[in-house]
């Protein structure tokens, strides 16, 4: 693989270019990557706004018609709809975990079967969570268990 980096002119956009015979699943995780540099979140905690990283985040949670940002030591309330962080994240490391709960794979530190058909994931906070059994096999797909 050859990579090319460029200068470019001040205010000109920053661009990335890819050109490949085939795109695999080595290239797409370098794409989702560096699209999750990019993306920040908004987390609201004591009244004041915080930018978030999406990479600092272990799991969003629904509570109570309020959605919460699971960070390593800290949460945050978002002003997003599970839905729709589902729907921004869909091809990034989060996947949705129960009706409830969206995780992040990459936070991932150990998977084991639950009661049930479903899976339990503690991850690298130590925080334990619950993957209910009707996602468990899309789980498998993105693990490529």
């Amino acid at each position: 693989m050859k990579i090319v980096i460029e200068d470019v002119k001040e205010g000109q956009e920053d661009e990335i270019i890819i050109r490949c015979n085939r795109l695999d699943e080595s290239l797409l995780q370098m794409i989702y990557g560096v699209k999750m540099q990019q993306k920040k979140l908004v987390g609201i905690s004591d009244g004041q706004m915080h930018m978030i990283d999406a990479n600092d985040v272990y799991y969003f949670e629904a509570v109570d018609n309020k959605i919460f940002i699971y960070c390593e030591k800290r949460v945050f309330e978002s002003k997003l709809k599970l839905y729709e962080i589902e729907e921004e994240y869909s091809n990034t490391d989060f996947f949705r975990a129960t009706k409830s709960t969206i995780i992040n794979l990459a936070k991932i530190q150990k998977l084991s079967p639950a009661f049930n058909g479903r899976f339990e994931v503690l991850l690298n906070n130590k925080e334990r969570v619950i993957i209910s059994r009707q996602f468990v096999p899309e789980l498998k797909k993105k693990l490529g268990l």
